[in-house]
């Protein structure tokens, strides 16, 4: 095919494909412990449905132990053809509180080009990406294809990485692309080369037998609370940077966001200052970051007068590249005994690590993709870091040492991913699927595998 006929293709596509993306929207597949598995497994049977659709011979649902199912696919190309390894998830985020959505979360709903709903964006774009690229082939695949789609990326994704070290020769390829990432902003193509690791844990803080009434009591009694809010604002110094020895600033050799920028895309309040030292590219792709995402206390309209015995926290720590999560945790945790007040008592608990990535300097499908956003987007593609973290992808590089592992995707910065209001642009997931599909060509080009 030629770029013109998969440019042509990809247009047609997009009817179809935004209706199936509206109906994996609307599967709640949120795979965290108390939430039901009938919607997870319906988004799986939802998923191996699409793959059928866009003329992969083999595909089927493999059990991943300890979780959901993956759904695999893969087809034949040319003779010496490379293979691609296509990558997303069908999972996705809780959504928190219907109340903070404009529209329901687990009713995808069209506005202005932008489809609103959970997991709109993360990571069900990414499936429907390769679903778009794919099916303009019509079974003519120009390279050999291998897809495989996570049931449990966004809790424990790490069951995933125990199947690849188990099953490599399933999903061994020359290059990997996983859709799980994004452009800076609409129409800006990026391919990110660097991910944070991850690391996190539960605090638990003991200093009463029971809660008390804080009139008796108050005053003397350890409050339980205040220790552990003692502990959690130690972790940082006034301007935000991390108080943790061990932990040093690092370095991103490449442009970040303008602080203008990233104040609208992350809605910072006029008046409200940004935390850290450092440029923003160093801040969010190559530093630790340290963030409460949970606490377990009783709620302001559930308050009464008391004295707490025990108060819970969940930490996050974003590692970057060169870190290893879990001597990360351990400072962290460490520091938290040391900085704890009143000798009350500390516990850890329900630890999860996952190693950051660090891309090459690339190689034949890295140009061929640079050749392929080019044409899809109008420009070159630069290169990003990106602050979250897929433990999946450091996975397959120790896995498969000779493979280029590219990432890209539609989610862009404003997509609000694990947040309410989550949206995809459409024109967006057109051109990065565009992109995809032109990648593919490129890279079963004789010139491309230097034949």
């Amino acid at each position: 095919m030629t770029p013109d006929q998969i440019e042509s293709a990809v247009a047609a596509a997009m009817p179809q494909a935004v209706e199936e993306l509206k109906r994996l929207v609307a599967i709640p597949s949120v795979a965290f412990p108390g939430h039901p598995e009938e919607p997870v497994l319906a988004a799986a049977a939802v998923t191996e449905e699409l793959l059928r659709s866009v003329g992969l011979h083999h595909v089927q649902q493999i059990p991943v132990e300890g979780s959901f199912p993956a759904v695999y696919g893969e087809a034949p190309g040319p003779a010496g053809a490379p293979t691609v390894l296509l990558y997303a998830h069908y999972d996705v985020q809780p959504a928190g509180d219907p109340a903070n959505w404009r529209t329901p979360p687990f009713e995808p709903t069209l506005i202005d080009g932008r489809l609103f709903g959970r997991g709109a964006a993360d990571d069900k774009s990414g499936i429907i990406s390769h679903v778009i690229a794919l099916r303009a082939f019509q079974g003519h695949f120009p390279v050999n294809i291998k897809v495989i789609i996570e049931g449990q990326e966004e809790y424990a994704g790490e069951r995933l990485e125990a199947f690849v070290e188990q099953n490599p020769e399933l999903l061994r390829a020359d290059a990997i692309v996983v859709a799980d990432t994004g452009n800076p902003k609409v129409g800006d193509p990026s391919v990110t080369t660097s991910l944070r690791g991850m690391a996190a844990f539960t605090i638990e803080v003991r200093s009463l037998k029971e809660a008390l009434h804080s009139g008796s009591f108050g005053g003397a009694a350890p409050d339980a609370l205040a220790a552990l809010m003692r502990m959690l604002t130690a972790l940082h110094d006034d301007n935000g940077d991390i108080r943790v020895p061990g932990l040093p600033r690092g370095a991103f050799l490449g442009q970040g966001p303008s602080e203008e920028e990233f104040r609208e895309v992350a809605g910072v309040l006029d008046g409200v200052s940004l935390v850290g030292s450092g440029s923003l590219a160093d801040r969010l792709w190559a530093s630790y970051a340290i963030t409460v995402t949970g606490l377990d206390v009783p709620t302001v309209s559930g308050a009464v007068n008391a004295v707490q015995p025990v108060a819970r926290a969940r930490v996050t720590v974003r590692v970057p590249p060169s870190g290893d999560p879990k001597t990360t945790s351990d400072a962290v945790m460490e520091f938290l005994r040391q900085v704890a007040p009143w000798g009350v008592q500390v516990s850890f608990g329900d630890l999860t690590v996952g190693s950051g990535f660090q891309a090459d300097s690339g190689g034949k499908a890295r140009s061929a993709l640079n050749r392929a956003m080019e044409r899809a987007f109008g420009r070159a593609p630069r290169d990003v870091g990106a602050g979250g973290s897929i433990p999946l992808v450091n996975t397959l590089l120790k896995q498969f040492p000779l493979a280029e592992i590219l990432l890209f995707g539609a989610e862009d910065e404003a997509a609000n991913i694990h947040a309410p209001n989550e949206r995809l642009d459409l024109e967006e997931l057109r051109r990065t699927a565009t992109a995809e599909a032109l990648f593919l060509r490129e890279l079963g080009l004789p010139s491309a595998l230097g034949v």
